[in-house]
């Protein structure tokens, strides 16, 4: 008889903003309910876990950062796996599984989770269940839920094999992937195609019908007469009438009680988190008041914390939860009264999940609920699923089945997903919900810091870090009222009174974000090009800044040209730093300064082709792009927003590539790709 196997396995996770550990410990959480037991650490940790003699199935949820990198977590674990010496079969024994993080916004789409797979598989480990990526761009959930589902499956085989027999073990990948690799149709994929794109996954329905179909009671739906029309309180046919594939119910895990009492000191501990409370010594507007946008420049007064910076850098900043949204939170949930308690969480009896680390003990109930979690996130699934069970209206409840069913994908894309709506924003559709505290505590996910790239250097600001943003504005749509984003509005009401205000307070600052390739080139000879449209060009006023000091202190030195590909809509409304960098481009420390604007109108001259966009003029000054990028072996950095500027700049790159070398497509990109590498096409861009 084989020996018994214990269900037991390992969860190693890499995560940058806090993403891929939620997924890792989700995993955690739901495997008791499956039948094992999860053993769970961070990459970073090597002391909790090793490889090199493992022979459990591991899980690896790991999320991407910068240009494609590995989160900062999981540095120190990818630079170990990729030692030239290690022999091809040393993770011979090691059977895995691993689901990537990505944003296809962003260029080399789950590249930190596919650096680890591949080394993994070079080395001689053996996929027990395909790879999963998730993206960002289109909502993790959409990927992440069915991955999660299917992982069961294949671990219960995987502990089946391991029981059976060893022998067995060459074989389990492939059998487990055929499984997971089949269509729709009934058709099965290449077995050696290991890798599944899972936005093109459909669950067979034997899979998605495993004790979870839940048919339309008409005696609990209520007869519109109204015109029909799909919002987030109401569907319309076929949805309305269809019989409904729902998540499992996710397994309670949380006790919460509210103590009368005194509370502990609520603060984000520094020595903890890192972060610092800082001043706002100046705040000025970049923009008129008639732009599109408001833009705001803050300079915080980092001389007391010592904090060291290089042009380039990123600063988190942790930025509370709206008071208003909190105080009609607590209302809603008929605990305004009990604001001040003292919290307790501990587990269900019988629990092996963990209670969340971002929730501390004995803090009061308003102060977790303002700092702690992330309550203008959007709902998941999972969420949305265990909201059911707190819905007494029939209507209502069958609403929320449909917007957490797989066949209501659609409606939870529009009105929930893209439409950012909110906890809150469901509480006011649907009035007869009424959720415990601890269904909150299981399912809100941390709050997370803001990043904003540092606008200045420290040798022209010494003990001063500058920071610019956009003040988000949400317009009111009917699932939710009109509000500005979390931070940034909270960032401009501290200065809306005078925009010029001294010493007040911006609580909640963490030492800068190290960017490993985001600086300036060593050498201060070779060419940089820097497209910064709008707030993007926020980093590049730090390495001008930066070079000119350096101009100053050396002028015997031979530094290379500087380009920066400006744009914004209007020249007299939103042209941020136009005096600054005139004066750079003035005094020599930029080569050209290079200049559109999309919403004015032609000048008098009547121009023809008036370049409208960053990639315009890259491409009326392809030559000389071109010259620093392949002649001159010059960087190019590009700040801004990832879903249309830095994609149409890198296609306008392509396109210069393709012109100047000679090449096809696929070969431009082959040269792109090894810019990439070379670390001399750098972005910082965002969605």
């Amino acid at each position: 008889m084989p020996c018994e196997v214990a269900a037991r396995f390992l969860i190693l996770y890499g995560s940058q903003r806090g993403q891929a550990q939620s997924i890792a410990e989700e995993i955690c959480q739901q495997a008791a309910e499956h039948g094992s037991t999860a053993d769970i650490s961070c990459l970073s940790n090597q002391h909790n876990y090793n490889l090199d003699s493992e022979i459990r199935p591991v899980v690896f949820v790991v999320s991407t950062t910068g240009d494609g990198d590995p989160p900062d977590t999981a540095q120190k674990f990818v630079r170990k796996i990729k030692n030239k010496s290690l022999p091809h079969h040393h993770f011979s024994h090691l059977r895995y599984a691993l689901l990537a993080l990505g944003d296809t916004n962003y260029a080399n789409f789950c590249n930190g989770g596919k650096t680890i797979d591949s080394r993994l598989q070079q080395l001689g480990a053996k996929h027990f269940y395909a790879t999963g990526h998730a993206d960002d761009g289109t909502g993790l959930e959409v990927v992440v839920d069915p991955w999660i589902e299917g992982l069961w499956d294949a671990l219960k085989k995987t502990f089946s094999s391991m029981a059976t027999s060893d022998q067995q073990d060459a074989d389990l990948s492939d059998c487990t992937l055929d499984n997971f690799h089949k269509t729709a149709s009934g058709q099965e994929k290449n077995k050696s195609d290991l890798e599944v794109d899972l936005h093109l996954l459909k669950l067979s329905e034997a899979d998605s019908q495993k004790g979870k179909e839940i048919k339309s009671d008409s005696s609990d739906v209520e007869t519109l007469s109204t015109v029909l029309v799909a919002s987030l309180k109401q569907s319309v046919p076929p949805l309305s009438q269809s019989a409904l594939s729902v998540p499992a119910l996710p397994a309670s895990y949380l006790e919460v009680r509210l103590e009368q009492g005194s509370t502990e000191r609520e603060t984000v501990s520094s020595d903890k988190d890192g972060y610092h409370e800082v001043s706002i010594s100046k705040a000025v507007q970049l923009t008129q008041d008639d732009a599109v946008k408001t833009a705001i420049l803050l300079e915080l007064d980092i001389s007391e914390q010592n904090l060291a910076y290089q042009a380039g850098d990123a600063f988190d900043i942790l930025c509370p939860n709206r008071a208003s949204e909190v105080e009609e939170l607590l209302l809603r949930l008929d605990l305004q009264t009990r604001k001040n308690c003292a919290v307790q969480v501990n587990l269900l009896k019988n629990s092996t999940a963990k209670v969340p680390l971002h929730i501390p003990q004995n803090g009061s109930l308003q102060f977790i609920l303002t700092w702690c979690l992330e309550i203008r996130s959007a709902p998941k699934k999972a969420f949305v699923r265990a909201l059911v069970d707190f819905t007494q209206n029939g209507s209502e409840k069958r609403r929320l089945l449909e917007l957490c069913s797989k066949e209501g994908s659609a409606d939870y894309n529009s009105f929930v997903r893209d439409a950012n709506v909110c906890l809150l924003d469901l509480l006011r559709a649907f009035p007869s919900c009424l959720p415990p505290l601890s269904l909150l505590f299981e399912h809100l996910p941390k709050l997370q810091p803001r990043a904003y790239s540092a606008a200045s250097s420290s040798l022209q600001h010494p003990g001063k870090v500058h920071l610019v943003f956009n003040v988000v504005e949400f317009p009111a749509r009917p699932e939710h009222p009109a509000r500005k984003g979390l931070c940034t509005g909270w960032l401009a009401g501290h200065v809306s009174s005078i925009l010029r205000p001294l010493g007040t307070p911006c609580r909640r600052l963490a030492p800068p974000r190290p960017s490993s390739t985001f600086h300036l080139p060593a050498d201060p000879s070779v060419p940089v090009v820097m497209v910064g449209p709008g707030t993007g060009v926020a980093p590049f006023i730090g390495f001008l800044q930066q070079r000119e000091k350096e101009r100053e202190a050396n002028r015997e030195a031979t530094f290379g040209e500087m380009w920066l590909f400006f744009g914004c809509r209007h020249k007299d409304k939103d042209f941020l730093f136009r005096e600054e960098l005139e004066r750079f481009a003035h005094n020599g420390t930029l080569s050209h300064l290079i200049v559109c604007f999309s919403r004015d109108e032609p000048d008098a001259a009547g121009t023809v082709n008036r370049p409208t966009y960053v990639q315009h003029n890259l491409r009326l000054h392809a030559k000389n792009v071109a010259s620093i990028l392949l002649k001159d072996k010059g960087s190019l950095y590009v700040c801004g927003d990832a879903k249309n500027m830095a994609k149409d700049v890198n296609d306008t790159l392509l396109e210069i590539i393709g012109n100047e070398l000679q090449i096809d497509k696929l070969d431009a990109m082959k040269t792109v790709a090894g810019l990439r590498e070379e670390k001399r096409y750098l972005q910082d861009i965002w969605s």
